[in-house]
């Protein structure tokens, strides 16, 4: 199961094949509350501050990951407009406002870095929305995603979108990651799926590329708040630091969405385990369903 197992969850892919570059939406039911952990060093984000403890405003329409570095976040500006046209956003005496936060990861030197997705690309993933199931791999914001950099350029592979559903007390908790790592990819139980070490070694002179951000949303349909939503996020974040290594990077702008948007009872801390495991099988997930893009081969080719 994927992420779109959880109830009124919906995902949306826009691929540029050529560009290599693309856009991925989650677009959510209401209501429904949302937090964020941005770990890495390099990130670039859009209504992020929001989602802090505090904010007025705690429900969100959808959530957008893009390619493009900082260009894609106009993909966000699509999906605000759609949402829009679909009478769905945060009530305001002059309308609706859409609500979307967004992150992007660096793809700009694996195909076309002028090919960078914008409001159409957003509209268009967001128009393509569905709860079947998600496709993974070199799709959407995964297209043009590339793992294992850190240790030299002819080491990189292609990393992609991943999607994993754990169930607790009667919860699905749902996770869509984009694998995009400057470090090495592992599996859960530690087995290697790119062929680097399993602790990394300094490297006096980083190699380039070093440009990377690996991206999570979670989604569950227990009934949580937003302090405990973020919890789930440093669980996701865990994962992503049992998975890829090294992570967190001053290169990575690794960053983790958590919602909830059910009714369900469940522990949060029995939800933060399950977003723990589900954040690292869509990990590991993303990388047995990437193809062979832009002269970068995958883990099985290498």
């Amino acid at each position: 199961m994927t992420i779109t197992a959880v109830p009124g969850v919906r995902v949306g892919h826009w691929t540029d094949p050529i560009g290599l570059t693309g856009v991925t939406v989650v677009v959510l039911p209401e209501p429904n509350v949302a937090a964020v952990e941005v770990r890495g060093a390099a990130p670039g984000t859009r209504e992020t501050s929001l989602l802090a403890p505090g904010m007025k405003v705690e429900t969100i329409q959808a959530i957008v990951l893009a390619g493009g570095s900082a260009f894609g976040l106009a993909a966000a500006d699509g999906v605000v407009r759609a949402l829009e046209a679909d009478g769905r956003g945060h009530p305001t005496f002059a309308g609706v406002v859409p609500i979307v936060p967004a992150a992007i990861l660096f793809d700009l030197g694996v195909g076309d870095p002028s090919a960078r997705p914008g409001p159409e690309a957003g509209e268009a993933a967001y128009r393509s929305a569905s709860a079947a199931p998600t496709e993974m791999g070199s799709v959407g914001a995964g297209t043009g995603a590339v793992v294992a950099g850190w240790r030299g350029f002819e080491h990189l592979c292609k990393g992609g979108v991943g999607s994993h559903v754990e169930m607790v007390d009667g919860a699905a908790v749902g996770v869509l990651v984009v694998v995009n790592a400057v470090g090495d990819v592992f599996t859960l139980e530690g087995e290697s799926l790119t062929g680097g070490p399993p602790v990394p070694r300094l490297v006096p002179v980083a190699p380039r590329p070093l440009e990377n951000t690996t991206l999570v949303v979670v989604a569950t349909d227990a009934r949580l708040d937003r302090s405990a939503l973020q919890r789930v996020c440093v669980q996701a974040h865990d994962a992503i630091a049992v998975c890829l290594r090294p992570s967190h990077t001053r290169y990575d702008g690794d960053a983790a969405f958590a919602v909830s948007c059910g009714e369900h009872r469940a522990d949060a801390d029995g939800v933060g385990t399950a977003a723990f495991v589900a954040t690292g099988r869509a990990i590991e997930a993303a990388m047995r369903a990437a193809t062979p893009l832009g002269g970068i081969e995958t883990m099985e080719g290498r």
